[in-house]
């Protein structure tokens, strides 16, 4: 939600101090010389020993016996030790919200590369071999492994949900027009550059500290506790960075730190599990694929006036995030669209494969893929501007439309600040849309094989965790004598520049220079209960708990340095590293400092943050389900090789709200990166499986992600002009996930350079991810008529 300001007032306001500034990441030095830390680069202690994980051959099976032959894998070469579910003393489960998940598979396998037994080894290598060669015995059993066998089966990890605003079937009969389609979108591996890895350390009286690679340290840490029957206050779990999450490290980072947790328990000894590329990928989840299938009516103008959504999505064994996935794609099936009858029917289909689970935007996505393919179907069948189509049907005051819910979303949130037309008529001015579409147009007339083409997406992405509960943070600020300060948050930082905001806010909280403040690394005995930094709330929740714990410091030491300043402490100020009266007169921060330990004030407080104005029905997927809204829109234009399916990415022009930016240069970083993601997802990575539920896709060599090349040769960023109305840290707005879904102007670009194959107003069916197969296959069908 924006308030009118422009960038040339925020950059000249009085307050300005650190937040605001365009800084680098804070470890971006140790980035480029190798010198930051991960989870593998800590001295191992005396005594350690490695562990590797033994995986089912099979997607279904029952077990015989535990499984493994236990003496044949201890007479391998090196191994110390080897344990399966039998040897778990207290729960065995991963699952993140229901308890149906078994970090070491017990009785029954239910999918291809399901961990069975923990081998421990004294190096690496020999545990690795020594998994490697493991013989597991069970009885393979009929598997379920595609969304459509589901269906025919009737097999869900959670029950279908449904959605529904108005009269949709009268709607849809009495519409003028209707089409019916659908769209499918595939997996995603969120591809980390650091691989899963926990390193377990015991310590003394049976307690343990698990250094993992994981979004949230929290549940590794009860999770653990709950298997080896511990106390939580048994077990630290400490993360200083993570070489990439993307939503794979949120949940099933707790399968490695678990196993390598009762190991290292049962041994007293170090272990540390570090999982190679391909298993990682043949374990963990991916994002999940979806079939949408609609029906929509809609006026000559191109007017939405009823929608009919069947969603379906392949959620694998265990429900792991399946339920709040499925839902947030069902929130965003309206994306910046007022749908005045709607209905979205959602099946969360179990089959015999990984557990799906986070990955950045976490439902949203796939909704907005389908009400956009709605749209362009739309468009082309009209022969109309998708511009303009789009426009048509945005969300309008019902002061302006004379419907009464016109904007209101179907799940009945009320939305507060709708900037979607800005965004839109910012972007459409600064990519020289309609001139460029006459370009694109003037270019495939006289070029047989080689077509353009030019797409346009918005978005509107909701902010918060949709569980409630989720949405509180804590944050621990301690300042020493010197004046230095040490921030620590729940959050986790994974590249995305996190602490860097942290401290930002913190040093502003103060009065103090960056340079005073260091953000140290999540531990669950400094802050505890944290949610998972996830659903790109990390920098409002953290941020907002940090800026309390100053506000408590700033009312300590204000009492400290009014009698010095002989002033009252109500006009006590805090900026450029001194305290101020406001009348002229200064004291040094560190001055201050130093007399309040002289005086025994505290220098320390803990901070809290609940996000307040949100409440959502899981069961009626109705509510306040999110704080505020971010807007943002993309233009994409691409060439293609008709004859090959081989494609170019020419341009790309994106206008993204940010409200007002805590950094500039970090943010345009994950805009970029966010984009890029989200093309990779859409157009070239490709999970593909064989017919016994085996992914044939592992590692680079098979599994295409975007690289340097594939970065659009022109690629331009702006951030819209405003600020949140909600009282986040600097009225700032969350930027992890949402530029994600700008990347549908890509496949929707490259859908209209295929309709440029055949006739005016054919229909273009063109699945995710587009790759140059499909994408020939395409061009062949809009040839053919």
């Amino acid at each position: 939600m924006n308030a009118p300001a422009t960038l040339a007032e925020l950059a000249t306001r009085a307050d300005a101090g650190e937040q605001g500034r365009a800084l680098p990441h804070e470890s971006a030095w140790l980035h480029v010389t190798g010198e930051a830390t991960y989870t593998d680069d800590i001295p191992e202690l005396r005594g350690t020993v490695y562990a590797a994980l033994v995986l089912s051959p099979v997607a279904c099976g029952e077990l015989v016996g535990e499984g493994i032959d236990r003496a044949a894998l201890l007479a391998q070469h090196g191994v110390v030790a080897v344990f399966t579910a039998r040897d778990i003393p207290g729960e065995n489960n991963c699952g993140p919200i229901v308890h149906d998940d078994p970090f070491l598979a017990d009785g029954t396998v239910r999918y291809l590369g399901q961990p069975v037994a923990v081998v421990v080894a004294r190096e690496m290598l020999y545990a690795r071999e020594a998994a490697a060669r493991a013989v597991v015995q069970v009885r393979e059993q009929p598997a379920i492994l595609t969304i459509d066998q589901a269906l025919q089966a009737g097999s869900f990890v959670l029950p279908t949900k449904t959605l529904q605003r108005g009269d949709v079937d009268a709607a849809l009969a009495a519409a003028p027009r209707r089409l019916a389609g659908s769209a499918q979108c595939g997996q995603q591996e969120q591809f980390y550059l650091e691989g899963q890895i926990t390193y377990a350390v015991p310590r003394e009286d049976g307690q343990l500290t698990l250094f993992c690679s994981t979004q949230h340290p929290d549940g590794n840490q009860r999770e653990a506790a709950a298997a080896l029957e511990l106390g939580t206050h048994d077990v630290e779990v400490i993360c200083r960075r993570m070489g990439g999450g993307f939503g794979g490290k949120e949940g099933q980072a707790s399968i490695f730190s678990q196993s390598a947790a009762l190991a290292a328990h049962k041994l007293r000894r170090p272990v540390k599990l570090r999982v190679g590329r391909d298993d990682d990928m043949l374990i963990t989840g991916k994002r999940h694929d979806f079939r949408l299938d609609y029906d929509v009516g809609f006026d000559d103008d191109g007017r939405i006036l009823a929608l009919d959504v069947v969603m379906a999505s392949r959620c694998g064994h265990s429900v792991d995030f399946s339920g709040p996935v499925n839902d947030r794609a069902v929130l965003h099936i309206d994306n910046c669209y007022h749908l005045p009858h709607m209905r979205v029917v959602s099946h969360r289909c179990r089959t015999n494969t990984q557990s799906s689970t986070a990955f950045r935007g976490f439902g949203g996505p796939q909704g907005m893929l389908g009400i956009e393919t709605v749209i362009e179907e739309i468009a082309r069948t009209l022969g109309r501007d998708p511009l303009e189509v789009r426009r048509l049907n945005l969300y309008r005051s019902p002061a302006e439309s004379g419907h009464p819910l016109s904007m209101t979303t179907p799940y009945g949130q009320v939305i507060e600040d709708f900037i979607a037309p800005a965004v839109l008529d910012e972007l459409a001015q600064r990519s020289g849309w309609a001139e460029r579409r006459a370009q694109v147009r003037a270019h495939n007339a006289v070029n047989p094989v080689r077509k353009r083409g030019l797409a346009l997406a918005p978005l509107k992405f909701g902010i918060s965790f949709t569980a409630t509960m989720l949405n509180q943070a804590g944050a621990l600020v301690l300042v020493y004598q010197d004046g230095s300060v040490v921030v620590n948050h729940g959050g986790t930082e994974m590249g995305q520049g996190l602490n860097t905001k942290m401290a930002q806010v913190a040093a502003d909280g103060l009065g103090v220079p960056l340079a005073r403040v260091r953000v140290t690394g999540t531990d669950t005995q400094k802050v505890p209960n944290a949610s998972a930094t996830a659903a790109s709330s990390g920098s409002d929740l953290n941020g907002a708990a940090i800026a309390n714990a100053c506000a408590q410091l700033r009312e300590r030491l204000a009492a400290v340095a009014a009698p010095l300043l002989g002033c009252e402490a109500a006009q006590v100020r805090f900026a450029g590293d001194a305290v101020h009266d406001g009348h002229g007169h200064s004291l040094p921060w560190t001055k201050v400092v130093t007399q309040a330990w002289l005086d025994r004030v505290s220098l320390a407080a803990t901070g809290y943050y609940r996000t307040p104005e949100i409440g959502y029905d899981f069961a009626t997927l109705t509510g306040q389900a999110f704080y505020y809204f971010c807007y943002g829109a993309a233009v994409t234009e691409v060439e293609v090789d008709t004859l090959t399916g081989e494609w170019w990415c020419r341009r790309v022009d994106i206008v993204h709200d940010v409200g007002r930016s805590l950094n500039p240069a970090i943010d345009r970083g994950q805009i970029e990166g966010a984009y890029v993601q989200g093309l990779g997802w859409l157009t070239m990575e490709e999970c593909i499986w064989d017919g016994r539920g085996r992914l044939l896709t592992r590692g680079p060599s098979t599994y295409k992600i975007p690289v340097a090349g594939d970065v659009p040769a022109e690629f331009h960023v702006h951030l819209h002009d405003g600020e949140n109305v909600k009282p986040t840290p600097y009225r700032s707005k969350a930027v992890g996930e949402p530029p994600l879904m700008l990347a549908l102007s890509g496949l929707f670009a490259l859908q209209d350079a295929v309709a440029a194959c055949g006739r005016s107003g054919q229909r273009v069916q063109l699945d995710a991810p587009a790759t140059p197969e499909r994408i020939l296959l395409a061009c062949e069908r809009a040839r053919r008529g």
